[in-house]
């Protein structure tokens, strides 16, 4: 078994190569989402809770559209927040199939894709002048894929907020699995 720095490892067995991204190591920074999100959806809470008390219409019809904007960034939080604490990537190639899953807390939707039908796996480089590639490593989102491939027309996208040298690592051993037992 190869261990990548925190949160990444490869197990190659027989005829199967496992890989487990998990989504964080730092738990100083996951109790900062935390309190974040805390203190976001008590915001929220006031603000319902004041709606009640208006009288005029305006002021009730702005409260409104702020807690509609409110609830979609409560729910992205929510998404992101639970990504980080449990969340994590799973890829393995078995019997000429590629699976992939994005697990949280035991669950998640496997999607398979036969490796005769996919493209080799490529990095996605970032643009250190991007803002939106700073945004999407940052560990705030949930995102930041750093692999991708093929397969009957659909780009597929895996690996994320890995650094390069990990990303490296784990393209090559995809492609060396594959043309090991596969041909492809």
């Amino acid at each position: 078994m190869k261990i990548l720095g925190d949160r990444i490892s490869i197990l190659e067995k027989e005829d199967v190569l496992s890989i487990v991204i998990l989504s964080t190591a730092d738990k100083k920074k996951l109790m900062g989402l935390f309190l974040w999100l805390l203190a976001w959806s008590v915001c929220g809470v006031i603000v319902l809770a004041n709606y009640f008390t208006l009288a005029d219409q305006k002021a009730k019809l702005f409260v409104l559209i702020y807690l509609s904007f409110w609830t979609y960034f409560e729910f992205n939080i929510v998404k992101v927040f639970l990504w980080k604490r449990s969340g994590k990537e799973k890829i393995w190639i078995q019997a000429g199939k590629l699976y992939y899953q994005r697990e949280i807390s035991g669950r998640g939707k496997i999607k398979e894709y036969d490796a005769h039908l996919m493209s080799k796996p490529e990095i996605i480089e970032l643009s250190k002048t991007s803002f939106s590639d700073t945004i999407n490593q940052s560990f705030w989102v949930k995102g930041g894929e750093r692999l991708k491939f093929e397969s009957q027309g659909k780009e597929v996208r895996l690996a994320m907020q890995v650094s390069d040298e990990e990303v490296r690592v784990i393209q090559s051993e995809i492609n060396k699995f594959i043309q090991k037992h596969i041909g492809n």
